[in-house]
């Protein structure tokens, strides 16, 4: 794994951490922003580790379908975990009166944290 691609990929784990101090605080919106950015990171780990990078978050995720959820190497719930975090990360960044749950926070951190020991597992893989 290239230094680029650890420090992002150090970011995405410090960013899981972040999402459980917030959830045990009872922060849950944040949470649920902290959780997106730590998948976010995760991929944007995986685009160091070949020397790319996009601007837009949907370059980003989009170039992480292609490239990585069609072709086989990441389980196609992992794109379906980026959706569900962008949506919900919206949903709580930018739209008035809307209330995440202990529950929506839980189940985000832990889709946060499996996704970023998977990208850790495949970029320690990486020769």
């Amino acid at each position: 794994m290239n230094e680029y691609a650890k420090y992002r990929l150090g970011l995405a784990a410090e960013r899981v951490i972040t999402t459980r101090f917030m959830i045990d605080n009872g922060n849950f919106k944040d949470s649920i922003n902290r959780s997106y950015y730590a998948i976010f990171t995760a991929i944007r780990a995986l685009l160091a580790e070949r020397n790319i990078d996009f601007k837009k978050h949907s370059a980003v995720i989009s170039y992480f379908r292609r490239e990585y959820i069609k072709a086989g190497i990441f389980d196609v719930k992992f794109y379906d975990y980026i959706g569900a975090a962008f949506r919900f990360r919206n949903d709580c960044d930018y739209e008035d009166f809307v209330f995440a749950s202990r529950e929506e926070a839980e189940e985000q951190y832990n889709h946060a944290a499996e996704f970023v020991e998977a990208v850790k597992n495949y970029l320690e893989g990486v020769k």
